[in-house]
């Protein structure tokens, strides 16, 4: 990378930190320059205004979402172990954004009634997250892993709040015990709609138990 792209992915490290922990609109171009120890104008250099600032600070957190949560994940068995596994690195991420925050959620409450294009890229991000979960439901269905009247949206609704509660009581609230209480909440959600009776095998479909 050159000294201008290093540059420009510097400030947009720090300018990642302190909007998780202040907000995007908490994000000002003052603050990042201070913290870089540059003028405001060599910021501005690398974007042309704040919201370009911002927005590119968008795709840098969903960038970071996706190497940790999303790509990993699809490594594991279509279908419920492929679910499984996004829940389980999904709460392990939220764990580490209890100390400083999820711009997914934060940005949700600071843009839901100002439209624009900081809004519709928040939008499309988390529209994209829910996606991938109701793709993993709607395959465990198809594969047996989960009964076949099963509401994959009313499913990813429910494991979406699971989440929102986690955070809520978890950052806000300082409640102990919030992790396992969003785990035990995923669980209990998915026995509620597993096939009975029935594993996922080497190739993801189920090996129902049979007795003699």
């Amino acid at each position: 990378m050159r000294k201008g792209e290093l540059t420009r992915a510097a400030i947009l490290d720090v300018a990642l930190n302190l909007a998780s922990r202040n907000g995007l609109e908490g994000l000002t171009i003052g603050l990042l320059a201070e913290k870089m120890h540059m003028s405001k104008s060599g910021v501005f250099a690398h974007f042309g205004s704040r919201e370009d600032l911002q927005i590119e600070v968008l795709k840098l957190y969903h960038s970071h979402f996706e190497q940790e949560v999303f790509y990993p994940s699809t490594k594991a068995l279509r279908g419920l172990p492929r679910l499984e596994e996004m829940f389980a690195r999904w709460v392990k991420r939220v764990t580490v954004e209890i100390a400083s925050g999820c711009i997914y959620i934060s940005g949700a409450a600071e843009y839901d009634d100002r439209p624009g294009q900081i809004r519709d890229a928040l939008v499309g991000m988390v529209r994209v997250w829910q996606e991938a979960l109701l793709r993993c439901a709607l395959q465990a269905v198809e594969m047996g892993h989960l009964r076949p009247e099963t509401n994959p949206q009313q499913m990813v609704f429910e494991i979406y709040g699971l989440i929102l509660a986690l955070h809520h009581d978890a950052r806000f609230l300082r409640v102990p015990g919030s992790v396992e209480r969003a785990q035990i909440g995923f669980e209990r959600l998915i026995e509620s709609y597993r096939m009975p009776d029935s594993t996922p095998n080497v190739n993801g479909r189920n090996n129902k138990s049979t007795t003699t």
